[in-house]
């Protein structure tokens, strides 16, 4: 069989929608995220330039539906482009040979934090002392650990989660923070999205790194989240009879949420009623010029702030 390569540059705040069009269209909900680096100087080091756009890459086969998928991709781009820059779809045909690698060229080792370490699940990887290794394949769904929002949840994680909390991750995508959250001593966890392809990416992830037994994932949201669903149409927890709606039952010692500022302000004290006194939200997806709106709808839900940290124009709580 011979497959399509569909690749398009964007800037960095178009990175999250612009991946979730192409994984609505490419193969198994397959994105391939590319950043550009800035070498460090010791060793391995290094840094993602965040003045460059990012490239993203889909796949899709080579048959009678590939002109529509490109026509209706071209046409999203082109909206996405009215208030994010965004370049002009490239297309290149592959052979079969070809595509079963294409993707994975573009995905490294990476450490986050102090002792995160995420690993491609294709490549090899020594573990140092204290090391915690996140296998993950990621081309099933948003969420490799290379978006700013991701690391700064992986940070705050590093430093908040204490053994034996139970943990809520709202907004799950391919199950980065539900994992690390596992591994990081976690006695349950449950992933929750929207997204029917980053909840089936979640487990698969979690049997990957064998947390299964640990990390649950559901197709749904939590309170008022039951209001937002996909950007493209898929349906929402109410719409869908698979979907589920999570009360708020303030059983939880952590919540993470790496979702977009609206949503956050939207279940704001659906997240802080799903806490146990004294409990942790940590938050992103928050561009620096929505803090105080989100700031806002915290402290209206009884929510204090007590870290803050900034990754370029991203925010974290």
């Amino acid at each position: 069989m011979s497959w399509i390569e569909l690749a398009v540059d964007v800037d960095h705040e178009a990175a999250e929608p612009v991946s979730d069009l192409l994984a609505h269209y490419g193969y198994n909900g397959g994105v391939v995220l590319d950043q550009p680096i800035i070498p460090g100087t010791e060793g391995s080091e290094f840094s993602f330039d965040e003045q460059r756009p990012v490239t993203l890459r889909t796949f899709i086969p080579a048959d009678q539906w590939t002109e529509e998928a490109r026509s209706r991709i071209e046409q999203a781009l082109w909206h996405l482009g009215r208030i994010r820059p965004v370049g002009e779809l490239r297309v290149r045909p592959l052979e079969e040979q070809d595509w079963a690698n294409a993707w994975k060229q573009h995905y490294k080792i990476q450490r986050i934090g102090q002792r995160t370490v995420i690993v491609p699940s294709w490549l090899e990887y020594a573990p140092k002392d204290g090391d915690i290794v996140l296998r993950l394949d990621p081309g099933m769904a948003f969420g490799t650990g290379l978006h700013p929002t991701t690391q700064l949840c992986l940070i705050f994680l590093e430093q908040y989660l204490a053994p034996g909390m139970r943990v809520l991750d709202l907004g799950c995508g391919s199950g980065v923070l539900a994992i690390a959250a596992a591994h990081l001593g976690a006695s349950s966890v449950l992933g929750l999205d929207t997204d029917p392809i980053a909840t089936d990416a979640t487990m698969i992830n979690a049997q990957l790194n064998g947390v299964e037994a640990i990390v649950q994932a559901a197709t749904g949201s939590l309170g008022a989240g039951s209001q937002f669903g996909h950007w493209l149409g898929v349906p929402t927890a109410e719409e869908s009879p698979a979907a589920v709606t999570v009360a708020p039952d303030g059983g939880y010692d952590l919540l993470v949420a790496n979702i977009i500022a609206k949503v956050l302000v939207a279940v704001a004290a659906d997240m802080a009623r799903a806490l146990k006194p004294g409990g942790l939200l940590i938050s992103s997806g928050i561009i620096a010029e929505r803090e105080d709106e989100v700031a806002l709808a915290y402290a209206a839900a009884g929510l204090e702030r007590i870290a803050r940290r900034q990754q370029g124009d991203w925010v974290g709580l």
